[in-house]
């Protein structure tokens, strides 16, 4: 349920409104809009009364009922106003949302060693990525494939950093982990096989850093809302949603199938920003390029595209990534269609052959 005020209401209208809700049991949150305050309600609201909601304050204009089973992440209870998760970097704030230009994350699919991650870090930066992605931790589905380095690796993504004053995006995958994940990471990365894991969403939920949700394989766009709402309902509203493509029946050609169509569908469900994975959703570096072409122009909020110094001799997923070199170039085509529907933000390139 959300209390939406009229617009010019009283700061000490909108917090003794709030205290009152407070008093009947209820955990109101304050959601600041463009024009209007909006309260949203949290708690057992099914049997109240919005007339009687209503009565509380001459300043509250209406009172509506959120119909969605995701409560906090719905459009509804934003009253309709996308929201944006501001990250500090080492280079400055970056923006994920509908209204700021399209946000890049770049990089290797796990960090390897300092040379390798140091020299990732500084192509991309060079060619107008904002954060670098590298696994720590990753989740295989062979025991015996590489795991990634674990605690070491994160020194070595925070030598990145320092480097090239990139942000830092990287998995988590178990609760132990979430804290000293935190202290190197500018946004915590919760893969695709743990998007259910509630207790992980709970615990990165309850923490400060923003979150990065990717989509399971299997999972509905319910299912996936349902889990942004475990980190939402465990007090984290930074939550950066991610499609990295679903387990279809096709498998010969690609790794996944991508669902662009889940950009239109989130914009009408959700306030959240949303991220396409090119490179997982594909699983080939030929096809990278031109998905993250109709994810912009379909209205993405972000890419996260892979990026490795030499991906025959990767650790992992070295057959979707692309060299620096191609990476570079796709940085100059995407610049195209970035500025021709008003997301971009780099300098104007020209395109080379």
């Amino acid at each position: 349920m959300i209390v939406v005020m009229k617009v010019g209401s009283p700061e000490a209208e909108i917090s003794r409104v709030s205290e009152d809700l407070q008093g009947w049991g209820l955990t109101p949150e304050k959601i600041v809009g463009q024009h209007k305050v909006v309260i949203g309600l949290v708690g057992e609201t099914a049997s109240l009364n919005p007339e009687q909601i209503q009565e509380i304050s001459p300043w509250i204009e209406t009172v509506l009922r959120v119909e969605k089973p995701f409560k906090r992440t719905s459009l509804e209870y934003r009253h309709g106003q996308p929201s944006d998760v501001v990250v500090p970097t080492p280079s400055g704030d970056v923006t994920f949302g509908i209204n700021h230009p399209v946000v890049i994350v770049a990089g290797p699919c796990s960090v390897e060693n300092e040379e390798m991650i140091v020299e990732t870090a500084q192509r991309v930066k060079a060619a107008g990525a904002h954060f670098l992605r590298g696994g720590a931790y990753k989740p295989r589905t062979s025991p015996y494939s590489f795991q990634g380095h674990g605690e070491s690796a994160l020194n070595l993504l925070d030598a990145a950093r320092s480097a090239s004053g990139l942000g830092i995006i990287t998995e988590v995958m178990d609760t132990a982990d979430v804290e000293k994940i935190a202290e190197v990471a500018d946004v915590l990365q919760v893969g695709a096989r743990n998007m259910q894991n509630f207790a992980l969403l709970k615990k990165v939920g309850s923490q400060d850093k923003p979150v990065l949700l990717k989509r399971g394989m299997a999972a509905t766009i319910t299912d996936w809302l349902m889990a942004a709402e475990y980190i939402l309902a465990s007090g984290n509203s930074n939550v950066i949603l991610c499609e990295r493509g679903i387990r279809t029946f096709d498998r010969e050609y690609t790794r996944n199938t991508l669902d662009l169509s889940c950009i239109p569908v989130l914009r009408s469900l959700t306030h959240l920003p949303i991220m396409i994975d090119p490179s997982h959703a594909t699983g080939k570096s030929e096809y990278v390029p031109t998905m993250a072409f109709a994810s912009i122009a379909a209205g993405a909020d972000s890419l996260m595209i892979e990026v490795h110094p030499n991906p025959a001799k990767a650790l992992s997923d070295g057959p979707q990534s692309l060299t620096p070199e191609r990476f570079d170039r796709l940085m100059q085509e995407l610049s195209v269609i970035g500025k021709a529907v008003d997301r971009w933000s780099q300098p104007e390139m020209a395109l080379t052959k």
